[in-house]
């Protein structure tokens, strides 16, 4: 969202919406954003999403990163996983992304550790 050369600032929502048309636009399913900002005081939104294979999913987080970065100027504060690809966190402090191959977001479901948590609808027809 950028502004005469400068960027706007972005709610984490918004912050929330970009990673998950970032994630849907490199071809992630099963695409899941849970608000947690009744929940958790370390952020405020997940954005949860599966890549088939180790390649998609670096794929799928160089695109919520530069996506992320190019509309908002906001680069993440660490991202953890990228060694063996199964589940890589991208920490945008408000707003973080979990992207996973299927196995593994089988075996942690984190949709049901955090069952409390609304999910957001979103509308992922719209390329950035």
């Amino acid at each position: 969202m950028k502004g005469f050369g400068a960027y706007m600032p972005v709610t984490p929502f918004e912050l929330a919406t970009i990673a998950a048309t970032a994630a849907d636009n490199k071809k992630a399913h099963d695409i899941c954003v849970l608000d947690l900002t009744e929940l958790s005081d370390v952020c405020d939104y997940f954005v949860i999403c599966t890549g088939d294979n180790a390649p998609m999913v670096d794929a799928i987080v160089d695109e919520v990163r530069e996506k992320v970065r190019k509309n908002t100027g906001i680069s993440p504060l660490s991202t953890e996983g990228r060694a063996n690809l199964k589940w890589i966190l991208v920490d945008f402090g408000s707003v973080v992304v979990h992207v996973f191959q299927p196995e593994t977001r089988d075996y942690y479901r984190l949709e049901h550790l955090w069952a409390q948590a609304p999910q957001v609808k979103l509308d992922l027809e719209g390329a950035l």
